[in-house]
């Protein structure tokens, strides 16, 4: 009988501890949850945009004159003296080559002025004999008028006729000086390319400033047209930095306003802001929506030992604060969700989460500012998933 029972009780309690494991099992079990605690320090709000980085002052230098210009002597990062340093040199163009028919033509017009050089030479030789004769006949009248042998009207005459002939010599010159220039232009056209590459006179281009070449714009030996850009030429150490801010971030920052320039790959840079343009353009994002955009510019106020590494063009991130408190109530992002018309957080209270609604400030991207509903110390739940509703149990999940 005693074995009997001793069956039964150890039986017994098999069954209450099965009992006892299920019912431990299908309890509800705490969620686990990411928590964080609420405390009073500083934060801050600013505007976050990308820039770049630019020289104050770009010289593009461009050719003064319609010519070939040779290989640039200069390169990228060399740097130039004002008027003494050598960035260019253009020699005049060669003529052009010149096809059969506009050979011939040429041709054809440098024999008529030269037949009209030949023309213009024996008009002066007609000129210069008869000049001759008339100063002949002159000296002959004057011995006659000396005698009383001639009237004085017939010696006036004589004397007309030298002049006469005097000027139309020099009318002559004139004139085979006039057809000797045209056949020279004639054969001028005629000049091709095989008179040599060099011929002719070259002008030097000098730096307009000193400064750091940044840019070959016409490297290689070509052509250019008077105006065409050769290369630029700027001060690295006088950077400044655009930014180019929607319209209503940029009406919220206050004039002269500090900013923290980082993201290039140094350390981070001061810099005050200098103007913000007075007209804003359109710009299309990334996601194709049109914005009103108005460039910003800001002087970097730290030492240029700081920010030597800094070039031209360089991308940038500047942090532009519009609000600061040294004392403010702040919660992690992370905690907000809508419920209703209003910004919620689950608060712990004695291990369940509370549904408890708040009231925000300013906001940055990491924190929101608390003006009512929870209070220093207080724990929310961040991220909470679908899991987590109003009176649930939640334990601190375990760290991996």
């Amino acid at each position: 009988m005693a074995l009997k029972w001793l069956k039964r009780f150890l039986g017994g309690l098999v069954v209450l501890a099965i009992v006892a494991a299920l019912v431990w099992a299908l309890r509800p079990q705490p969620v686990a949850v990411d928590l964080a605690i609420l405390d009073r320090g500083p934060m801050e709000v600013t505007i976050d945009e990308e820039g770049i980085a630019r020289i104050r002052d770009v010289f593009k230098v461009s050719a003064p004159i319609t010519g070939r210009v040779e290989r640039l002597p200069v390169d990228v990062g060399d740097v130039v003296v004002a008027d003494r340093t050598v960035i260019a040199v253009i020699h005049p163009l060669q003529p052009s080559l010149l096809d059969v028919r506009t050979r011939s033509e040429l041709q054809a017009a440098a024999d008529a002025a030269r037949a009209a050089v030949t023309l213009a030479e024996a008009q002066v030789m007609s000129a210069e004999t008869n000049i001759r004769v008339k100063r002949a006949d002159l000296e002959r009248a004057k011995a006659l008028a000396s005698n009383a042998t001639i009237s004085v009207s017939a010696f006036e005459k004589i004397t007309a006729d030298v002049e006469t002939a005097e000027a139309h010599l020099k009318e002559m010159e004139a004139a085979r000086d006039l057809r000797r220039s045209e056949l020279a232009s004639a054969e001028a056209r005629l000049i091709g390319p095989e008179a040599g590459r060099n011929s002719g006179e070259s002008v030097s281009v000098f730096a307009p400033t000193d400064g750091t070449v940044l840019d070959l714009l016409s490297e290689s030996e070509q052509v250019v047209l008077s105006g065409g850009a050769l290369l630029e030429i700027g001060d690295p150490s006088n950077l400044e930095v655009v930014v180019h801010l929607l319209s209503s971030d940029a009406v919220v920052v206050p004039p002269e306003a500090s900013a923290r320039i980082d993201g290039w790959g140094g350390p981070e840079i001061a810099a005050r802001l200098n103007r913000i343009d007075p007209a804003a353009y359109t710009k299309v994002s990334a996601l194709g929506i049109e914005e009103q955009r108005v460039d910003a510019v800001f002087d970097i106020v730290d030492p240029h030992d700081q920010w030597q590494r800094l070039g031209h063009a360089f991308r940038v991130m500047v942090h532009i604060p519009t609000w600061r408190s040294d004392d403010a109530l702040r919660l992690p992002l992370g905690a907000l969700f809508r419920h209703g018309e209003a910004w919620h957080v689950f608060k712990v209270v004695d291990g369940a989460a509370v549904l408890a609604p708040v009231s925000l400030g300013h906001r940055n991207s990491r924190f929101a500012e608390v003006l009512e509903g929870l209070a220093p110390g207080d724990a929310v739940v961040l991220h909470p998933s679908d899991r987590v509703v109003a009176g649930v149990a939640v334990e601190t999940r375990a760290m991996e």
